[in-house]
């Protein structure tokens, strides 16, 4: 059965909001490897919103940043499936599913392939309150945002989740990467 990985950046107070942090090649460069074992992307409207139009259109004109062409590169390449009740249109290789999370989420689970890789706040927030999410995969920047949306803020789970630490390693710019397991 595939994995469903979350993985996502954070600031040391746990924001989780793509405005408190600048993309680097370190970040760039941890989400590209990280997707070498992913065969599917999945996310919320409000993440696939954030990440489409933009990834697919740097390769159609890469910039001068390597680590960000060789990131979209991987992320075009994959296929996506989106939950959303309101999105009406999806670029490319994403498929969009308007009901029943938990029960198409399973489903995708149960097939052949790659792991799944989930984004975002809310979409993972519910699949980890129905015991979905294997592994996390959190890259805390060396930034205080101050403000802004919270990981986990608004999650209510019955009982306490108690997850494995499997690795941890301090980049060079001061970021940690902490790797857990349910």
């Amino acid at each position: 059965m595939r994995k469903i990985i979350y993985g996502i950046n954070l600031t040391v107070d746990g924001c989780c909001e793509h405005t408190k942090l600048s993309g680097s090649d370190e970040m760039h460069d941890y989400f590209t490897d990280l997707m070498s074992d992913i065969g599917l992307l999945l996310y919320g409207r409000k993440t696939y919103q954030l990440m489409v139009p933009y990834w697919p259109d740097v390769v159609k004109n890469p910039s001068d940043n390597e680590s960000a062409n060789k990131f979209a590169q991987v992320f075009d390449s994959l296929d996506k499936v989106v939950f959303s009740r309101t999105l009406n249109t999806v670029e490319g290789n994403t498929t969009v599913f308007r009901s029943n999370l938990e029960e198409e989420v399973l489903k995708l689970k149960k097939q052949p392939g790659k792991n799944i890789s989930i984004g975002g706040v809310d979409l993972p927030s519910q699949l980890m309150a129905m015991g979905l999410i294997d592994e996390y995969y959190f890259l805390v920047h060396p930034t205080i945002g101050g403000q802004g949306r919270r990981l986990f803020e608004d999650t209510v789970l019955e009982m306490p989740l108690n997850v494995k630490l499997i690795e941890s390693k301090v980049l060079p710019s001061g970021a940690i990467s902490l790797h857990y397991s349910k």
